[in-house]
Parts: C-alpha cells; sequence; structure tokens
C-alpha cells in the first residue's frame, strides 16, 4: 500500500478513537479494530528508528490528557479525546518498539 494511505489510516484511526473517548462510547468490536489498525499502522506507516521521539512525544501526550479533565465544562470531553487518542497511540508505540529490538537485535541474521 501507499505510503499516504496509510497516513489517512493514522489519522482516521486516531480521530474515530478520539471521539469514542470524548463520547465515552465503548464497543467491543471498535477497540478491536482499532488496536488492530494501530498494530498496523506501527507496522507499515511509523519509522521504528523514531522510537525514542515517538515514547517522548507519547508520555507528553498522556500527561497532558490526564490533566485536562479540570477545565469548566468542556474538561471532560476534552480529556476524553485525547486519552482516547492515547490509547490509540500505545499499541502503535508498542509495534514499533517490537520492529526496532527485532531489527536492531535480530535483523543481521
Amino acid at each position: 500500500m501507499d505510503n499516504s494511505i496509510w497516513k489517512w489510516v493514522y489519522l482516521v484511526g486516531a480521530a474515530v478513537a478520539g471521539l469514542a473517548g470524548m463520547f465515552s462510547f465503548a464497543n467491543d468490536y471498535l477497540t478491536w479494530v482499532l488496536m488492530i489498525v494501530a498494530v498496523l499502522v506501527g507496522l507499515f506507516f511509523m519509522d521504528s528508528d523514531d522510537v525514542v521521539n515517538f515514547g517522548i512525544r507519547f508520555l507528553l501526550l498522556a500527561a497532558t490528557a490526564a490533566s485536562l479533565g479540570s477545565f469548566i465544562a468542556v474538561g471532560p470531553y476534552i480529556a476524553g479525546f485525547f486519552t482516547g487518542v492515547v490509547a490509540f497511540l500505545a499499541p502503535v508505540g508498542l509495534t514499533m518498539l517490537v520492529v526496532f529490538g527485532w531489527k536492531k537485535y535480530f535483523g543481521s541474521m
């Protein structure tokens, strides 16, 4: 697949996860689909050599998402959106870490 298609899969997956988190929508099928999409994005779109910078951005986003709930009236929605995005990015980062480790320790065989 073309890299631009994976970019859109990544953006749509993050947006859907964010909206599901924003409105507290919980569905087992949606969770599985988003997790599979996140793993595929981690495999085919993200650069595993950039795993450290991705991890720093992920931790910053997770910390920010945890602190946004205190805004008056809209805080739970904003925090829910970013928490959903963080939940989508976690399997992406884990997949990137596995690919990075595989390339580093087993790629030269």
